[in-house]
């Protein structure tokens, strides 16, 4: 093997190993931040919503499928979770676990510039 192959094999496994790492530590402190998972009877399965911070319902058998769950209380919609006025407290809390991104740059975001900009 060539010194040229063999130093473009290492770097090759040094980008790899620190692209496993940092996404590891990534994902430990996403989940980190989250809500406990609820301990309620009326729903089996739950998933984060991490547009909202919130736990849903994932149980198609139970009664509250696909209702956001906070404090306590499962909300049959978006609106309803959104009008409480502890969800509200909760969002402009530091404890909020839900996507904090206000940024309106991109594509489908609204961008401005460009011609005629």
């Amino acid at each position: 093997m060539s010194k040229t192959s063999l130093l473009m094999k290492k770097v090759s496994i040094a980008l790899t190993s620190g692209l496993a790492v940092s996404t590891l530590a990534g994902c430990g402190s996403q989940n980190a931040d989250r809500p406990d998972k609820p301990k309620n009877d009326d729903c089996r399965d739950w998933e984060f919503d991490d547009d909202e911070g919130v736990w849903v319902c994932d149980d198609s058998t139970s009664h509250y499928y696909h209702s956001y769950y906070h404090g306590g209380i499962f909300y049959p919609t978006r609106t309803a979770l959104h009008a409480s006025s502890s969800y509200k407290s909760y969002k402009s809390s530091s404890k909020y676990a839900g996507h904090t991104s206000s940024s309106k740059s991109g594509f489908g975001k609204g961008s401005s510039g460009g011609f005629g900009g």
